[in-house]
């Protein structure tokens, strides 16, 4: 799933609490550290070059020369030279990039596979990821290369011979590149939009000779049943009322209201809507509590955990079908206030078979709300499931119940008789269907509290590639205030590439490292010099080396490179983070506390890295 854990408030995710130090302390001891170290660097190097103790003396005047410029910035000499990086950019041609965009979502068409089970989240996942790598390229080369190439053009020393000062110049630089960067963000932006949008607009007809009439056990009529025509490679079936209101099957990840309506010659006709359900924004409630999900075995005991069917992927436990082995969700906090008209449920669940029987039959399931205070339960609510589908199911505020004690039903009311007086209510979910297994997780089940406009949600998206840009920027122009530009660009793209990879990181860190890893996470064939040696070896990665003092000295190395590079990860951007496309395709909304988290720690980046650059370019400047 999209969102595996609560979304802390900001403010409970920037102080310390609840046994975590907090975003603030956690970046002021960062910054501590790694400026006492970059301190202790740029001494021993000056004193090489000037003696310890003249070392001491330049060092600490630079200091003090960055706080007095830091403090004397002027933000009217900021933007002047911010314009000047905008003209800069404009000349060195930036609008091809959006050229390149526009084409690419040209000749998208042709590649993307319109007959995905969800074409949706192909769609809007294409977009925002196209979007994010080449924003971030045109981010790298703007940045990387423009203090390199003024140097190297001597167009430099035009400025610096002007009252300004460096704070002024790093800062110049950075605003204009995100100015031009923003720019471009904003028509990338609108032009996804109304592609996504064109791309999965399309119509459908009722076709009139499947149309049927619906009777109930009394043969009295209850509405229509019908079918659709074929258009974008699938076609619907729907069902209309006596009222005239209806809707299709959900195909594609998607649905249509069908109204009945009359028609030129007084006949009735059924009018299919547009499609919906592909273009969410929803604001999910999860479950919570010391077991937010808990299990009970084939005979209705408690259980620490599911079954295991075998599969590899452990993210999911399983229950039996036809048995008494039941998942059960504990949610908090539900008001009547909240959902007045019910619970709407949504679920995604893994279906694991063990005979193949009839491959079209959906696997059957039935849920059950339980107080669990009084243990009342409401009736078994039958539903059919597809694999890996979302699936929504509304519990009604008038619901049967049964009453632990007597077991005998009766009319009940939802808050009144299964949610306790503290605001707590368990879902039970059981897999009907013997032989069969429904594998879950926490996240695989939640309440809908809401559903935001998409647009707004779309562009959420596009602020947090807005922020990845800035980051991105920011390190382009340190790299490029002390190096060439090649090189420059280089470390800025191992920067990104490293951010991006970090999770992998960490867990080849763990993998290596930790003798208490579990054996999933058991990274076989050692670190990055073992890896080489067995692979120009044509070595087993199972096996072990043979003992001897070169694999002790291979596996040495390893650990020394595994340590640094998880260190530089704990430094640099975590970009897989800081994305949010997933949100927006899989159609859930993108907190609001979630995006000032992200923007928190962007700001704290650019702030330092800023900082960085400053000093980084004095000394450059000296040596020029």
């Amino acid at each position: 799933m999209v969102i595996e854990h609560d979304i802390l408030t900001f403010f409970e995710w920037l102080l310390p609490g609840a046994g975590g130090m907090g975003a603030l302390l956690t970046f002021f001891l960062a910054v501590a550290l790694l400026s006492v170290f970059l301190t202790l660097l740029a001494y021993l190097f000056t004193s090489v070059r000037h003696g310890p103790f003249e070392a001491f003396y330049v060092v600490a005047k630079s200091i003090a020369t960055g706080v007095s410029d830091v403090a004397n910035t002027s933000p009217r000499r900021v933007l002047a030279l911010a314009r000047l990086a905008v003209t800069e950019a404009v000349r060195r041609k930036v609008l091809i990039a959006f050229v390149v965009f526009l084409l690419i979502l040209l000749f998208a068409g042709w590649f993307l596979d319109v007959r995905s089970d969800h074409p949706g989240r192909l769609y809007i996942s294409f977009v925002l990821t196209a979007t994010n790598y080449l924003v971030l390229l045109l981010a790298l080369f703007l940045a990387a290369f423009s203090l390199p190439n003024d140097i190297k053009n001597r167009t430099i020393y035009t400025v610096v011979t002007k009252p300004v000062r460096g704070t002024e110049i790093i800062l110049g630089r950075v605003l204009g590149f995100a100015t031009v960067g923003t720019a471009l963000l904003a028509m990338m932006c609108l032009v996804s939009y109304l592609f996504v949008v064109r791309g999965l607009d399309h119509g459908h007809a009722a076709i009139a000779e499947t149309v049927e009439e619906m009777t109930d056990r009394n043969s009295q009529p209850i509405g229509v049943r019908g079918e659709t025509t074929l258009n974008s490679h699938h076609r619907h079936t729907f069902e209309v009322d006596a009222d005239g209101y209806g809707r299709t099957d959900a195909q594609m990840g998607h649905w249509h209201e069908v109204l009945a309506v009359a028609g030129p010659d007084g006949a009735t006709q059924y009018e299919v809507g547009p499609p919906q359900g592909q273009l969410l924004a929803r604001v999910p409630i999860y479950s919570r509590g010391p077991q937010p999900l808990r299990f009970r075995d084939r005979s209705g005991q408690p259980a620490e955990k599911g079954i295991s069917v075998g599969d590899f992927w452990t993210y999911r436990d399983y229950i039996e079908g036809g048995s008494q082995a039941r998942a059960v969700w504990t949610f908090q906090d539900i008001t009547a206030e909240q959902f007045p008209a019910g619970l709407p449920v949504e679920m995604t669940l893994g279906i694991f078979r063990t005979h193949k029987g009839d491959i079209e039959q959906i696997v059957r399931g039935e849920l059950e709300v339980v107080n669990p205070e009084t243990e009342v339960r409401s009736e078994p609510i039958s539903f059919r499931p597809t694999e890996f589908e979302i699936f929504h199911l509304d519990v009604p505020r008038d619901i049967r119940v049964v009453d632990p004690a007597t077991q005998v039903s009766r009319d009940g009311d939802l808050f009144e008789d299964l949610v306790a007086e503290d605001g707590s209510t368990e879902i039970w979910v059981r897999c009907a269907d013997p032989g069969q297994y429904y594998g879950m997780s926490r996240a695989d089940l939640y309440l809908l509290a809401a559903e935001r406009p998409f647009f707004l949600n779309f562009v959420k998206g596009y602020v947090s590639i807005w922020l990845q840009m800035v980051v991105v920027i920011c390190f382009g122009v340190m790299f490029s205030a002390f190096l060439s530009g090649a090189v420059a660009m280089m470390a800025t793209l191992a920067t990104i590439v490293m951010g991006f990879f970090s999770g992998f990181i960490v867990g080849v860190f763990r993998g290596v490292l930790d003798p208490n890893a579990p054996v999933t996470e058991k990274v076989l064939g050692g670190g990055p010099i073992e890896s080489f040696y067995r692979l120009i070896t044509q070595k087993n990665v199972s096996l072990e080396l043979d003992p001897s003092i070169g694999a002790v000295v291979i596996q040495t190395i390893d650990k020394g490179l595994v340590i640094l590079m998880r260190t530089v990860v704990m430094i640099i951007p975590d970009f897989g983070r800081l994305g949010t496309a997933n949100y927006v395709a899989y159609g859930f909304n993108i907190d609001g506390d979630l995006l000032a988290q992200h923007g928190a720690v962007a700001l704290a980046y650019a702030v330092t890295v800023s900082l960085a650059s400053y000093f980084f370019f004095k000394s450059r400047e000296i040596a020029a």
